[in-house]
């Protein structure tokens, strides 16, 4: 398959070009480091990135930000961020995606544990996770020529604890959250919210 990643530079990116590389023909994008650059919050970039690239069988999004803080603090700058960045970003993937997805192919777009599981601090982030989690949902229901769209839904991620200096022990490696990522590119599911969680 020709598969392209965005995001491929991150944590779970990297992850899965590597879980996906060996078998198929991966196009890697990113905001800075891939060969492709793309800015998902930029829907002209988006759309460039689109037309670069050309015809694909599968789209996965390991991309987007959304604001962390605490609720009294969260700007209306910082939710207009996070609801542009994270989820229309990713909702843009799919939307302008469709047309250069081949019949049959899937779009897999990236949620969180936050979206069911929130915390202090997660109102932004809770909201576009939850957000893509219903988009998901529903935009598989009328995805043209049999395209598939899925969301993964990871837990905390054990690489980004141990780089906040937190236990990593409380997360998942992303080679095994990237497995998530393998089946609904290969797989056969739609619409699912497909969440790897911590034995």
């Amino acid at each position: 398959m020709r598969i392209l990643v965005i995001g491929a530079t991150g944590t779970i990116g990297r992850a899965v070009l590597a879980a996906l590389g060996g078998r198929h023909e991966i196009i890697p994008a990113s905001r800075q480091k891939a060969r492709e650059k793309v800015d998902i919050a930029d829907l002209a970039s988006l759309r460039a990135l689109l037309e670069r690239v050309g015809r694909v069988d599968a789209i996965v999004s390991a991309a987007g930000n959304a604001a962390r803080k605490p609720l009294a603090k969260l700007t209306d700058e910082d939710f207009a961020f996070s609801v542009a960045n994270k989820l229309m970003g990713q909702v843009n993937v799919a939307r302008y995606g469709f047309a250069q997805v081949n019949d049959g192919g899937s779009i897999t777009l990236s949620a969180g544990v936050l979206a069911q599981q929130p915390m202090p601090g997660s109102a932004a982030v809770s909201l576009v996770n939850a957000g893509l989690e219903g988009f998901t949902r529903a935009a598989a229901l009328e995805a043209p020529r049999g395209i598939r769209v899925n969301v993964v839904s990871p837990p905390w991620v054990a690489e980004t604890l141990k780089a906040m200096g937190q236990d990593p022990s409380h997360g998942l490696p992303a080679a095994d959250v990237a497995r998530a990522y393998v089946q609904s590119v290969e797989g056969k599911e739609r619409g699912q919210v497909m969440s790897p969680r911590v034995a």
